[in-house]
C-alpha cells in the first residue's frame, strides 16, 4: 500500500494543493490533526481536500475536537480518535489532540497523560498508529529545546511496536525520523511524506 501522510496543514491552501495533487499517487492518505487553526473554519479546511479520490483516515488535532472532525468530514474521510481501522489489509490505531495538555488555553483540545494512556490501552496490536503528539523524547522538541512529546504515547509505542507511528504537533521538528525499537516514528509536517507498506 502506497500512503501519503501529513500533518498540521493551519488551513494553508498552497499545502494543502500540493497533497491533493500528489495524492493521485496513493492508495490512503493520513492526515495527523491541526487542520484548522484555533478552531475555526475547519469546514473550509477540510473541503481543500474535496479533489482527493483515496480514502482518508483523520485523527484531530488540538486546533479542532473529535467531534467537529467528524461534523467536517467529507465522504471518504474516516476519522479515529482511540479507535481503530483496517484499509488494505493494514491495521490503524489513531489518537489525536495534544498530549500532555498545552499552554493555549480553552481553544485547545487537550488530553492529560492518564486519558492519553487509559485510550491507548484499547490497543494490542497495530501495523501503523496515527497520532497527533510525539512521544516524548523523539520529535518532540521545541525551538527552546524543551522535549514536549508524550509519555503514554512512548510507552504505547515500546509496548506495541508498530511498523510505524505517525505525528506531528510540535513544528520545530517536522521532517524528524527516529526509531523507538522496531518502530519507525515521523513526525510528518504538512508536507507530502510516502511510506510503502505491505499488508
Amino acid at each position: 500500500m502506497k500512503i501519503l501522510a501529513f500533518s498540521d496543514l493551519h488551513l494553508s491552501r498552497d499545502k494543502a494543493s500540493a497533497l491533493v495533487a500528489a495524492s493521485g499517487e496513493a492508495d490512503l492518505v493520513i492526515g495527523a490533526g491541526d487542520f484548522c487553526n484555533m478552531r475555526q473554519r475547519l469546514d473550509e479546511a477540510m473541503a481543500l481536500f474535496a479533489g482527493v479520490e483515496a480514502p482518508m483516515l483523520l485523527v484531530p488535532g488540538n486546533a479542532e475536537s473529535e467531534g467537529e472532525l467528524r461534523a467536517a468530514a467529507l465522504p471518504g474521510m474516516q476519522v479515529l480518535h482511540g479507535g481503530a481501522a483496517e484499509i488494505g489489509g493494514l491495521r490503524f490505531f489513531g489518537l489525536g489532540n495534544a498530549v500532555p495538555e498545552t499552554p493555549f488555553g480553552q481553544w485547545s483540545c487537550d488530553l492529560s497523560e492518564d486519558a492519553a494512556e487509559r485510550m491507548l490501552a484499547d490497543c494490542e496490536s497495530t501495523d501503523i498508529l496515527v497520532l497527533h503528539s510525539p512521544p516524548h523524547g523523539l520529535a518532540d522538541v521545541s525551538s527552546q529545546g524543551v522535549s514536549l512529546g508524550s509519555h503514554a504515547i512512548r510507552a504505547a509505542i515500546e509496548r506495541i511496536q508498530p511498523r510505524l507511528a505517525l505525528c506531528g504537533h510540535i513544528h520545530d521538528c517536522w521532517g524528524v525520523r527516529g526509531r523507538i525499537g522496531a518502530t519507525e516514528v515521523v513526525n510528518l509536517g504538512p508536507v507530502p511524506n510516502w511510506f510503502e507498506i505491505t499488508p
